[in-house]
């Protein structure tokens, strides 16, 4: 194998290794959004009173249903 073969190969497998390493701070930073936004939404359904918190996870929930099975049609 020659220099020019390894260095190559050496370059190519860096490259890969900063796009993946990219690609895992992409991934954490996305999962962390998502995990402060289901908080956020936890609090706001915990602030309801019994009722209220019963009507709006059952719209939520109604809502959900519609999307599967217009999806499914």
């Amino acid at each position: 194998m020659s220099p020019s073969t390894r260095i190559i190969r050496a370059v190519l497998l860096v490259a890969a290794a900063a796009i993946l390493a990219a690609a895992a701070v992409q991934l954490r930073d996305k999962r962390q959004a998502a995990e402060l936004t289901v908080e956020n939404i936890q609090e706001q359904l915990d602030a309801l009173d019994p009722v209220t918190r019963a009507a709006v996870i059952a719209r939520l929930s109604s809502d959900e249903v519609k999307k599967v099975r217009d999806h499914r049609r």
